[in-house]
């Protein structure tokens, strides 16, 4: 086998707000491998700012996997423990390698036989943006929608309320992602506020690592709390392990790019399940090239709950995808990975 990568930028339609600031592109990385006439191709979704393994010697990495690709995966899975995008993308191009055309996880899924539910995504902005997304997914038949919040929470608060006011918890299922946005007194009195609106969940609702106050939160919150970039940099089992059985949180978040591709999210999972602990998989930012493989994969895991995998319309010069969402319901069909 032979293997080489290249750097590719998306570009964002629109510059879409978090609090940790608003972003314009997408730094990623596609690795291509061939074997005799095949090829397998796959995406290190490294996410600036966010993932573990933003670090200088990250192309030096790349390069080294490209260089030692017929070494013994669980030899390549050690040395790029540190790496979990880098992992993630060689997982994709293996299992592309072996399945052919966009196919990474054969299932009725990507037969076109059935579809995974997803949640609509709604970014930071001003109340009219924010506003007109909302109503765009509503239109479109969302039954979940997931808010990001944080920035200016008395003006997200108040579009939470007035879509309570239309819409009951039976009709619309609210999540709300705060990305580590407040301390953890201002997360006391959101999480109160959130109750009192019947919403489904918050991820992150204050900085990951304090894992003291994220056990107080979770201990005595009156709405499910989420584990997103807590999980973020724990590769050893036991310390999963430790995390999840000292936190108790009542949902984690998987982003296959962050923890470590689909055999990281396959440990979280199983030790999830063992304590209680619900679960769904997003997406993080990936291009259609990593989405596809994500989407495949998250329908093996067989959740009846909305899944974060809305985010392949985002970007101007995105591949082109096998992916079509009808309403809030994500489709596979024939299409071409190829730049």
């Amino acid at each position: 086998m032979t293997a080489k990568y290249f750097k590719y930028l998306l570009q964002f339609k629109r510059p879409s707000g978090t609090s940790r600031g608003v972003l314009l592109d997408k730094e990623t990385y596609i690795l291509e491998v061939f074997d005799k006439d095949k090829k397998g191709i796959g995406e290190c979704a490294i996410f600036r700012g966010l993932s573990f393994d933003d670090r200088p010697d990250y192309e030096e990495k790349l390069q080294w996997l490209c260089e030692n690709i017929n070494h013994n995966p669980d030899f390549l899975k050690d040395e790029l423990k540190e790496f979990p995008s880098i992992w993630f993308g060689y997982e994709q191009a293996m299992l592309n390698l072996q399945h052919g055309k966009n196919i990474y996880f054969p299932s009725e899924f990507t037969e076109g036989k059935s579809a995974i539910t997803i949640n609509g995504l709604i970014w930071m902005g001003d109340v009219e943006y924010m506003q007109e997304q909302i109503t765009d997914k509503l239109e479109n038949g969302f039954y979940c929608i997931k808010l990001k919040i944080g920035v200016d929470w008395q003006s997200e608060y108040t579009i939470l309320q007035e879509l309570r006011k239309t819409f009951t918890k039976d009709q619309l299922e609210i999540r709300v992602d705060a990305n580590g946005g407040f301390t953890k007194e201002e997360a006391k009195i959101v999480l109160r506020q959130l109750a009192d609106l019947e919403i489904h969940s918050i991820e992150q609702p204050i900085k990951a690592g304090n894992w003291d106050d994220m056990t107080e939160l979770c201990f005595d919150t009156p709405i499910p709390i989420a584990l997103d970039e807590e999980l973020i940099g724990i590769t050893d089992y036991l310390e999963k392990k430790k995390l999840l059985e000292t936190i108790k949180p009542q949902y984690i978040i998987l982003k296959p790019a962050l923890v470590g591709g689909f055999s990281g999210s396959d440990e979280w999972i199983f030790l999830a399940e063992k304590t209680n602990i619900g679960w769904w998989i997003t997406s993080a930012l990936e291009s259609n090239i990593g989405l596809n493989a994500i989407s495949q994969y998250t329908f093996t895991k067989k959740s009846n709950m909305p899944q974060g995998l809305g985010t392949g319309n985002l970007f101007t010069n995105n591949f082109s995808s096998s992916l079509h969402l009808d309403g809030d319901k994500l489709f596979f069909e024939t299409g071409i990975l190829e730049k």
